[in-house]
């Protein structure tokens, strides 16, 4: 009996795996969309997403330190991520929270009372964090003391600890101190830093590829060039000159220098975290956007931004 015909492929066996670039395209327009919607929404929406976005930032931070022999205390340190990213949005926007504006010293009454009732647990657990984080990560080794196959010292994992929360979760917890001003919650303020993110991206890439000759910092990231640096730069500058539009009330100079400081330090959080990446020896901090890497990967240059932006918010208003 002859051997019947091979079965014709289906046309779902033929099908081909979505290119890089697709998955690049499609996830990176979902998680647009996401974290759009979620600044533009609400305050509480913004914070429980940035919230969660620290939070997995800091994990990712954790993991790759383990990869070369850390033992860092993750479920601590998220936990102690989460208390400090609730409590410099609280504080910052109780205001907002509980529907009154600024008002020097006066102390609001009424319904909005509640919310300043809590402002001194706030207070009190951005304070303990702050006082209290070596102790309790030093506890947290001598009850884990000894460890089975540990190569390196206790101390060592708790400064590792230690530097997650500061290098990640900390900067990452400003983004409440640039979101809310005198009148509450401001999602223009997010949108702009944003944009001004991208375009420096933006314009760092497109001018690489066109004229990038002489190389930024070839033993970390070999593709940055001098001249996509200063593309970057000025297509920042060229994007804070035109948030005047997103933002009238703030003066084109203060635009000016909040765009330089995202076109500087922005790079720089994006070389230390690709020098971190190479010193463990992996490729992307996280797989959790195809295509994309991980989140510290996404919201790397933010740890620089925030810190200078937040204090220039302190410092002038």
């Amino acid at each position: 009996m002859p051997d019947s015909p091979a079965p014709a492929p289906s046309a779902a066996s033929e099908k081909k795996p979505m290119s890089n670039l697709a998955q690049r395209l499609l996830y990176g327009v979902l998680g647009a969309i996401v974290l759009l919607f979620c600044i533009w929404y609400s305050a509480w929406t913004f914070a429980l997403f940035f919230g969660l976005v620290q939070m997995r930032m800091l994990w990712e931070f954790y993991r790759m330190m383990r990869e070369v022999g850390y033992k860092p205390a993750a479920l601590l340190g998220g936990a102690l991520s989460l208390g400090l990213f609730g409590a410099i949005h609280y504080v910052n926007s109780v205001y907002h929270y509980a529907g009154v504006e600024r008002a020097g010293t006066i102390y609001p009454m009424g319904a909005a009372e509640v919310w300043f009732d809590a402002l001194p647990i706030a207070k009190g657990v951005l304070y303990g964090i702050g006082l209290l984080l070596p102790t309790i990560l030093i506890l947290r080794e001598m009850l884990a003391w000894p460890r089975e196959n540990q190569q390196l010292a206790p101390f060592a994992n708790v400064g590792v600890a230690l530097l997650g929360l500061l290098y990640v979760s900390l900067p990452m917890s400003l983004l409440s101190v640039l979101a809310f001003d005198a009148h509450g919650y401001d999602y223009r303020r997010i949108f702009a830093l944003l944009f001004l993110v991208w375009s420096s991206d933006i314009g760092a890439y497109a001018a690489g590829k066109t004229f990038g000759r002489h190389k930024l910092a070839p033993k970390i990231s070999p593709g940055k060039t001098w001249e996509g640096a200063v593309g970057g730069f000025l297509i920042t500058l060229a994007t804070g000159w035109a948030l005047g539009y997103l933002l009238p009330e703030l003066p084109l100079t203060y635009r000016l220098v909040v765009a330089g400081v995202v076109a500087v330090f922005g790079p720089i959080g994006d070389l230390a975290e690709s020098m971190l990446k190479r010193s463990v020896g992996v490729k992307d901090s996280g797989r959790i956007l195809p295509g994309h890497g991980g989140l510290l990967d996404r919201f790397d240059a933010f740890l620089f931004i925030l810190p200078v932006l937040a204090l220039l918010q302190l410092l002038l208003g």
